[in-house]
């Protein structure tokens, strides 16, 4: 067997046997064959132990070696490589860009950033080099495929870190900022009250001396009265707007951990629509409600996924003009209980979806960009995940997944009580 020192000697050997090649006896030419299989062995074993993929394909991309690690990464076998296209499997590689430097010579090294989803969703560097070095043309290709996903994720919950703590910053600031305008319109609607009761009193308990009119006939002070009402009116829409963005900054702000309890979800599902009925109904919008039926229980906390479905049900009714079909529905897996909330709105385009629980990111001219991240935050700590599948002119549908039993390791069975030191019966 042929041992690892041997290998950084293998170049300077294998030119001296080609340079004598023309002399070389059999017996000899045995041994040469011998340690090249050695050295092929010794070279797939090392190949085979290293995690990050290598591929190497010949000058029009068809794949001649893996390794173990590609097999992982996407979910190509060795045994079926032969004729395969590396863009078949790496469809995100620009094969273009890739052979130029490779026809134009030198010695270098192309990077790419790919995203596969076979035999799952990854994102891996990609680094190709010609396997002839310098030599202008083009011998074939080697790929070393790095599975970037973790540092992406770790990369991407840096960000969301980052965010959230401006999020926090921004939170107190305008929170305190809105409080003024808010107090400001509140006193005033209380002054808007006061008058209003006046004029109706004074028109209502100074009759007009004996033989004369009144000097503001009553269709005036009428008007008067009902147009300070609409103020009033409009002036509650606003602080309860206000009041609305700033119960949501104050939710990301202060998050609070789940108290967790065995609940039905149609049951959660009905509580939320008699909150909302009044809306839908003033809306214009159709429900449709399809509870699972023989649901099981799931673990969750009530009030927080009551303000998932609040978020949800106002976020579909805001996609919507007035009318449109909002349906609400649950069912159950062997491991996931499910609630989905669907629209007939507008939807939401490819190119947006990936920043829709991203915060302060909204489609919606009045949006606070909040809700949705606050419901995706609610759900990763119920163990659980929200799917979303939206289609430009004809509605969105988000799915929220809740498992049915708790994910976190059992604990260690306590050993058995014993009394009087005899063991309890078993």
């Amino acid at each position: 067997m042929n041992t690892p020192e041997t290998a950084p000697s293998s170049t300077g050997f294998l030119s001296k046997v080609l340079s004598r090649l023309g002399r070389i006896d059999d017996a000899s030419l045995q041994a040469v064959v011998r340690r090249l299989e050695s050295e092929r062995r010794f070279l797939e074993s090392l190949f085979n132990v290293i995690e990050d993929g290598v591929l190497v394909c010949d000058p029009e991309g068809r794949i001649v070696y893996i390794n173990q690690a590609v097999t992982r990464l996407i979910g190509l076998r060795p045994d079926a490589i032969e004729g395969e296209l590396v863009s078949r499997h790496l469809p995100g590689l620009d094969w273009r860009q890739t052979t130029e430097m490779d026809r134009q010579g030198g010695r270098g090294v192309v990077r790419q950033d790919i995203e596969v989803h076979y035999p799952k969703s990854r994102f891996l560097l990609v680094y190709s080099t010609p396997l002839d070095g310098d030599a202008v043309g083009s011998t074939g290709l080697a790929l070393v495929l790095h599975d970037a996903t973790e540092a992406r994720q770790q990369t991407t919950e840096a960000i969301q870190t980052e965010r959230l703590h401006a999020l926090t910053l921004l939170a107190g600031s305008v929170a305190h900022e809105i409080g003024n305008p808010l107090n400001a319109l509140h006193i005033h609607l209380q002054l808007i009250g006061r008058e209003v009761k006046k004029l109706r009193l004074l028109n209502r308990d100074i009759p007009p001396a004996r033989g004369q009119r009144k000097v503001v006939p009553d269709s005036d002070i009428t008007e008067v009265a009902d147009r300070l009402d609409r103020y009033a009116t409009v002036c509650l829409g606003e602080i309860t707007r206000l009041d609305y963005i700033i119960t949501e900054f104050l939710q990301a702000l202060r998050p609070t951990s789940p108290k967790f309890q065995l609940e039905s979800l149609n049951d959660v599902m009905k509580e939320t629509l008699e909150v909302l009925k009044p809306e839908l109904e003033n809306r214009g919008i159709q429900l449709q409600t399809m509870p699972g039926r023989g649901m099981p229980q799931v673990q969750f906390d009530p009030a927080q996924i009551k303000q998932v479905l609040v978020n949800l049900l106002k976020n579909a009714m805001q996609a919507m003009t007035r009318g449109g079909v909002l349906t609400l529905a649950s069912g159950a897996t062997s491991e996931w209980g499910w609630i989905t909330v669907s629209d007939t709105g507008t939807g939401i385009a490819p190119e947006l979806q990936k920043r829709i629980f991203e915060p302060f990111y909204t489609t919606k001219t009045k949006g606070t960009g909040l809700g949705l991240m606050i419901v995706e935050r609610i759900i990763k700590e119920h163990g659980g995940r929200v799917d979303l599948q939206s289609q430009v002119g004809r509605g969105t549908t988000f799915k929220v997944w809740l498992p049915l039993f708790d994910k976190s390791p059992p604990l260690l069975a306590a050993p058995p009580n014993k009394t009087n030191g005899s063991a309890n019966p078993g």
